[in-house]
């Protein structure tokens, strides 16, 4: 684990920075991001570089829920983020607005060519992002404020039960405080959605229907179960300096925040959709509204940083099912799998290679991905010579989130007080080893924890980018991801595993379907049901309808990536070096896909001269 989610910029520069879902030992032969020369290390000094720490500053002063996430301040003001909640209020969001346009002049008064290489990239990245959060807020009407992938009904949890800390009593009084602010941001977002559909803005009723849904399931059973309460009280029994009276004392309050504060909130917000679905259609797609096209194609430009339409993706997505099936079948073939279309026989392996639908199976399912993520960190060795420092987990999603949630990646925060934590979703659908190894090579090693987690860890790199403050690029993160499955194929990593093999394919599948599924439901009016027969999950499904683009984003990131491999490769022949070509690729950081080129283009002149 995306997200990043999500919708409107503004919104995404927040989760942006949370999300994307046993500890790793660090080998004798792996080594971090390096740490900065003399000259690099004078960066702080340059007008530029302090520009770019005074904006971001005064950005994330504004964030208190991401920068929990990075841990981007220290001491008391961090503390002090750690007691709030982001607004979700209009003048919030009038605000920010502001701030990005600021950011945008005094940024153009800076000359590019004066700066560092570093320099000159971090100032490229801020202004397209903060461009991109500007051009964006046109269609901020299309961010919808509860939904059952990202709304502030997923986000306000989600930061309580993974990211906030609870190492200390400071930690514990603070996850208090803003759990106390979880009635007024939920009322905020309720009075948003409220707004929103007295105007005609609704989301498709089937979208409402499992909003409630699990809304409803978060607020049914006892508060002191809740996983508000449950999880905050098994992460007290660490704190060794509070006893058992003390943490007790600090449970009863959780529980009497969440029974008289949340669930209200909760039960008003589903009050609220519940009064939308009379009124809601099943139309899926941002065609249905007048504007519709201008604002998916905003959404294409920003989630794949090109300027390919919704024409062309549709187009290569069908041109990467037809490939990808053909090699499929191939394989099936060769495991006496001959009957049916490639999607039945695949949806059979599924079901033959499913573990229990049980606890066994769940805690089977959990260890075996620690296993896959330590075997993926051995088999790097040969293609990574720099690698992350901090460790990546994995965890399951509480149950409440497991109906809608994809796999996740969460970044460690800039402290290392929190590993990568990869977040898997534990429905029955998802309960089998099929496509198992592939998912662990996407989300962890070496997928989204080696991009993130080192530019978390690059000194060289400005804070902003560190952090990512100003949100994600999702080409480059999901299709660095992407890039990294076909890399394991690629290296052998499933020899003498063709039901591995065939998951890696299948997972290639997935994202190429996306590509269909996306432009079909969002420019060419295919209906919900339409996608879930291309093959495409309800649940996926359902999160393309809520985050508009975001799907494309991963297949067009991988093949760009792909092809400026391949194009390093062919220029250098044997002088070409896996290794430092993914040192360049990961160290300059998430990019869009245009200022990447001009790096690898660079890496190649370099390394031709050195030749």
């Amino acid at each position: 684990m995306t997200h990043r989610p999500r919708v409107a910029p503004l919104a995404i520069a927040l989760a942006g920075s949370l999300l994307f879902a046993g500890c790793a030992s660090t080998s004798p032969t792996q080594t971090s991001a390096a740490p900065r020369d003399d000259a690099a290390s004078s960066q702080a000094a340059t007008p530029v570089a302090a520009f770019f720490d005074r904006f971001t500053d005064d950005w994330m002063r504004r964030q208190p829920s991401a920068s929990t996430g990075s841990r981007y301040f220290d001491g008391a003001l961090q503390s002090e983020m750690d007691r709030q909640l982001t607004p979700q209020t209009a003048e919030f969001r009038r605000g920010t607005l502001a701030l990005a346009e600021r950011g945008i002049a005094e940024l153009a008064r800076f000359d590019r060519g004066a700066m560092r290489d570093v320099e000159r990239v971090s100032a490229e990245l801020m202004d397209w992002q903060l461009r991109s959060a500007v051009e964006g807020e046109r269609y901020d009407d299309y961010n919808f404020p509860l939904q059952q992938f990202s709304g502030a009904n997923v986000g306000l949890p989600n930061l309580m039960t993974v990211v906030h800390p609870v190492r200390s009593e400071e930690d514990a009084r603070n996850y208090l405080a803003r759990l106390g602010q979880f009635e007024a941001r939920m009322d905020e977002s309720t009075a948003r959605a409220r707004e929103l559909a007295a105007r005609d803005i609704l989301l498709p009723r089937f979208i409402l229907d499992a909003t409630i849904a699990q809304m409803q399931q978060f607020i049914d059973g006892p508060a002191n179960g809740n996983p508000l309460v449950a999880t905050f009280a098994q992460r007290l029994e660490s704190v060794d300096a509070l006893d058992a009276d003390a943490r007790a004392a600090l449970v009863a309050e959780a529980t009497r925040t969440v029974q008289d504060g949340v669930y209200p909130a909760w039960s008003r917000a589903i009050a609220e959709l519940r009064a939308q679905q009379p009124r809601a259609t099943d139309d899926a797609g941002l065609w249905r509204f007048d504007d519709g096209a201008e604002v998916y194609a905003y959404h294409l430009r920003r989630f794949t940083s090109t300027g390919l339409g919704a024409d062309e993706i549709h187009a290569i997505g069908l041109r990467e099912v037809a490939r990808i099936e053909a090699e499929m079948d191939t394989i099936l073939r060769s495991l006496g799998r001959s009957d049916g279309s490639v999607e039945s026989r695949v949806a059979q392996l599924r079901k033959d290679l499913a573990y229990s639908n049980d606890d066994t199976g769940r805690a089977a399912i959990m260890a075996d991905i620690d296993t896959m993520m330590r075997d993926a960190e051995r088999r790097a060795d040969a293609l990574f010579d720099i690698r992350p420092k901090t460790p990546v987990i994995a965890q399951p999603y509480p149950e409440y989130r497991w109906a809608s949630a994809a796999a996740s990646y969460t970044a460690p925060p800039l402290d290392g007080s929190r590993p990568g934590v990869y977040q898997m979703p534990l429905r029955p659908d998802r309960l089998t080893r099929f496509g198992l190894r592939t998912l662990v090579y996407h989300e962890a090693v070496p997928g989204h924890h080696f991009q993130i987690a080192l530019s978390v860890e690059n000194p060289d790199l400005p804070k902003f980018r560190q952090t990512r403050a100003l949100g994600g690029i999702s080409a480059f993160s999901e299709g660095w991801a992407l890039y990294a499955e076909r890399l394991a194929a690629e290296e052998g990593w499933y020899e003498g595993d063709p039901e591995g093999r065939l998951g890696q394919l299948d997972a290639e599948l997935f994202r190429a379907r996306r590509l269909v599924v996306d432009t079909g439901l969002h420019a060419m009016r295919w209906t919900r049901q339409q996608a879930i027969d291309y093959g495409i999950p309800a649940s996926e499904v359902d999160r393309y309808v809520v985050m508009p683009g975001q799907a494309t984003s991963y297949m067009i990131g991988q093949l760009e990536i792909i092809r400026l491999r391949d194009k390093a490769r062919d220029a250098l022949g044997e002088r070409f070096d896996p290794r430092a070509f993914h040192n360049r690729v990961l160290l300059t950081g998430v990019v869009p896909l245009e200022l990447l080129e001009r790096e690898v283009d660079d890496f190649i002149a370099k390394a031709s001269a050195t030749g």
